[in-house]
């Protein structure tokens, strides 16, 4: 007999408030789908969906033109600098280093095999120092009147040595002595008294080495001609007679140490220098507020997946009582989100520094290139996510890429990039060496172990899968049954050349991005 729900204490209000539970949860689901199918589309499919614009996309298409313009035009004006730094040090070893043929000899400039020749030399460096002014063709000159030319010689305490008899009697500790030669004592009877001293006796039996060091001031003027204000520098120069081995054959070794500096006065009545520097500050302004807008889409993107990844884990569990795995969880974690944001961020704080040097307030080259150099790296590596929406896109022949990753397993020319950087300025020599063997590490011995993993373990994985089928997780399975024949729509021409016609088989495929 079937009872009637009127008959029922409060039954109709029970079953009406059950229905009304079940129907509240099934549009909750219905628009979670809805939500979820659309965050896991790409740019394409979501304009064809709900005609949404691409602003992210487009914003970093345009983003990689200007960062890499700026990349070329900070590029361009560093290559002056470099070039400056090396003709300078050229210039000085043809000017302090008597007889320089114009080549080093080895790791060290040049040689010297007698007595008279290193008495010679080392003078030969006072008389170029003190004449510098009327020798040098480039724009140079003392760092001021108190600095000087500063030589150190460095000698067993005591001793004697008798080769012909065999004899050798010598305190291994060793003394250092030093003198300093201003440039107004180099002029008069004062020269003189100095350099007839005793200071120059050498006993060469007991000779370690002898250094002189001095600093010189200089002014980049070339900069002019590529419309760009000069920088000042400051030459920190050692020249180092080495007789360590005391096999008859002392080492001349040059150094340099440069410095680039503010320029504390200077005036030029040039109007184009000025109009120039303007507009790349202008430039570099507008690189700064489209790396902000990117900055905040991504930021606004990350935050809108963590929401909605929030409704679909309690979602879930009040349906199903049980929780979200994490690998789930991860796949609202969209990692080129990530590194478009680290990415803004070096790109920012670059482009500040790029606008303080261009208008000579800093002098921090390096940094610089460290942060511009990496950030449009990383910008076009964001680009790759971006292939995979096309349906064809290039390659190389299959000649040359192999050739490439055959040249990348075995390591070929990294003994020549170790070598060639020279560990002058300490921070890009961590950088440099930081990166090479990030490199070498990734890119050799973990591609070669996981070429060797995967060979083994591929043949029975596939095997297993071509049986079973592939597993289906809790957010896939959430997904499959929903339709999205609502977002069909008849598909128009769009100016973007991302949203060319696709295959209509692919429309109900989900990239995971």
């Amino acid at each position: 007999m079937e009872i009637p729900l009127k008959s029922l204490p409060g039954g109709r209000a029970a079953a009406s408030g059950n229905m009304v539970t079940q129907s509240d949860l099934d549009l909750r689901e219905t628009a979670l789908k809805e939500d979820l199918k659309f965050y896991f589309m790409n740019p394409c499919e979501k304009y064809r969906a709900r005609r949404q614009i691409p602003w992210k996309l487009a914003l970093q298409i345009l983003k990689i033109l200007m960062v890499t313009t700026q990349l070329v035009f900070f590029g361009l004006s560093n290559q002056l600098v470099v070039s400056f730094k090396e003709e300078n040090i050229v210039a000085f070893k043809h000017i302090f280093l008597k007889d320089y043929s114009g080549t080093d000899e080895d790791d060290y400039s040049c040689s010297i095999y007698t007595q008279q020749d290193a008495y010679d030399s080392i003078f030969y460096v006072i008389n170029q120092y003190r004449h510098l002014k009327n020798i040098s063709l480039g724009t140079l000159g003392y760092e001021h009147e108190e600095s000087g030319l500063k030589i150190c010689k460095q000698q067993y305490k005591r001793g004697t040595m008798l080769p012909s008899n065999d004899t050798l009697n010598i305190d291994v500790s060793t003394e250092t002595e030093c003198i300093l030669l201003k440039p107004k004592e180099l002029i008069g009877k004062k020269a003189e008294l100095k350099l007839n001293s005793s200071f120059f006796n050498l006993e060469f039996y007991r000779l370690i080495q002898v250094e002189i060091s001095f600093k010189l001031q200089g002014i980049a003027l070339q900069t002019i001609h590529a419309r760009e204000l000069p920088d000042c520098y400051a030459f920190q120069n050692t020249i180092t007679f080495n007789n360590r081995a005391h096999s008859g054959k002392i080492k001349i070794y040059f150094d340099s140490d440069t410095d680039i500096q503010e320029c504390k006065d200077w005036h030029i009545f040039n109007s184009v220098l000025q109009k120039n520097t303007q507009y790349i500050l202008v430039f570099d302004g507008f690189v700064i507020l489209s790396c902000l807008a990117s900055l905040i889409l991504c930021t606004r993107s990350i935050v809108l997946a963590w929401r909605l990844q929030k409704r679909f884990v309690n979602f879930f569990l009040e349906k199903y009582k049980r929780c979200v795995c994490y690998s789930d969880r991860l796949e609202f974690l969209n990692g080129w989100y990530v590194l478009v944001i680290i990415s803004d961020v070096m790109t920012i704080i670059g482009s500040i520094l790029k606008m303080e040097i261009k208008a000579k307030n800093l002098a921090s080259y390096d940094v610089c290139s460290i942060l511009l150099g990496t950030s449009t790296l990383l910008v076009w590596v964001g680009v790759i996510r971006y292939l995979g929406y096309f349906q064809t896109y290039n390659f190389e022949d299959l000649n040359t890429v192999a050739e490439c990753l055959f040249s990348l397993v075995n390591g070929d020319d990294m003994f020549a990039t170790f070598a060639q950087i020279q560990q002058k300025s300490s921070l890009v020599w961590m950088f440099s060496r930081l990166y090479l063997y990030s490199f070498i590490s990734l890119f050799i011995y973990m591609i070669l172990s996981l070429f060797i993993a995967l060979i083994t373990d591929s043949y029975d994985t596939i095997k297993k899968y071509q049986q079973s089928g592939f597993p289906v997780t809790d957010l896939h399975e959430f997904l499959k049954d929903h339709s999205s024949a609502g977002y069909r729509k008849e598909r128009t021409s769009f100016p973007f050349i991302c949203c060319c016609r696709r295959q209509q088989s692919d429309d109900n495929l989900i990239l995971i991005n």
